[in-house]
């Protein structure tokens, strides 16, 4: 070991995407364009629900705390990478990169969790739709929500807190836009053991329990529509279901690519693609798939737009 190459505070450069300077205003224009239709598009859904009584229901209630969680999660990366594109600053702060890195994860465990919830929301409403204003009451969606926050807070912390045990060389260059645990880990020059254990155990448990959970309504809902005698009651239960579905797959399968990617293959910029279809893309297809696809939505957006010029 050489200790002249190690340092206490050491200085992150984020790669990002690409070096050319041509790709990068390309790079600048596109990611600017992906996170403004993200953060407005999710936004709209949040006031939409607000502003409509009608949609004051659990369901809604739940994807209104996903919409945000989704402007949360895109913003931990994407305006760190804007603001490295237009300043040719590379640079990010050894805190900010744990930082970045903290609450990155505890909005990722967010996302996750909250489709669990709505999973377990459309279990009710189509299993036990006799029950479900008394099973789902504001008292227990309020304890779903803030066990899914605190869960995630917390959940987050050991990975973080593990992180800071480490030592880095003294210039460490990370070939991602931005800081990501299996990245940075792999550029630590101490031992690693302990962090990746922990990153096991922590993917491991809130990726398991919460798409088993997800899985196990599902499963039940199908067995539940199957009994259904007409095909019209068969579709009308199923199209209840279809905005979520859509969502839970392109989370998770946005998620499973990250993860093949950097245990199938070597080349890092596979695992980039699939991450930025992960942190920039599944975030921004949320709205439309939920806009598109529920017609109390549309109501409501459109009500809202309408109602934006007479007010001026």
């Amino acid at each position: 070991m050489e200790p002249e190459n190690h340092t206490g505070i050491p200085e992150f450069y984020l790669l990002g995407l690409s070096e050319n300077p041509e790709i990068q205003s390309v790079l600048f224009g596109l990611f600017l364009s992906l996170y403004l239709v993200t953060v407005f598009g999710n936004l709209l859904i949040i006031l939409a629900i607000v502003s409509d009584p009608k949609l004051h229901t659990p369901m809604y209630l739940f994807l209104s705390n996903l919409s945000f969680s989704d402007i949360c999660f895109t913003s931990t990366t994407v305006p760190k990478m804007l603001l490295g594109i237009q300043t040719q600053s590379k640079l990010i702060t050894y805190a900010g990169c744990i930082t970045q890195m903290y609450f990155f994860t505890v909005f990722g465990l967010l996302d996750n969790l909250l489709l669990t919830v709505m999973a377990y929301d459309r279990f009710v409403a189509i299993c036990h739709p006799l029950h479900y204003t008394v099973l789902m009451n504001p008292k227990l969606c309020s304890q779903l929500l803030l066990l899914a926050w605190l869960i995630s807070i917390l959940g987050a912390l050991p990975e973080s807190l593990t992180a800071l045990r480490l030592s880095f060389c003294a210039v460490v260059e990370i070939p991602h836009y931005f800081c990501e645990l299996p990245e940075v880990l792999k550029l630590a020059c101490s031992d690693t053991f302990i962090n990746n254990v922990v990153l096991y155990i922590v993917t491991g448990i809130m990726g398991f329990f919460p798409l088993a959970g997800i899985l196990f309504s599902y499963s039940q809902i199908v067995t539940s529509v199957l009994r259904i005698s007409t095909v019209g009651g068969k579709y009308k239960a199923f199209s209840t279901c279809g905005s979520h579905l859509s969502v839970v797959s392109l989370f998770y399968g946005t998620c499973l690519g990250v993860y093949l990617s950097s245990i199938w293959t070597q080349a890092s910029w596979a695992g980039v693609f699939a991450s930025v279809l992960y942190t920039v893309v599944t975030p921004m297809m949320n709205p439309f798939i939920y806009s598109l696809r529920n017609r109390d939505m549309k109501r409501a957006l459109n009500t809202l737009l309408c109602s934006v010029p007479s007010s001026s």
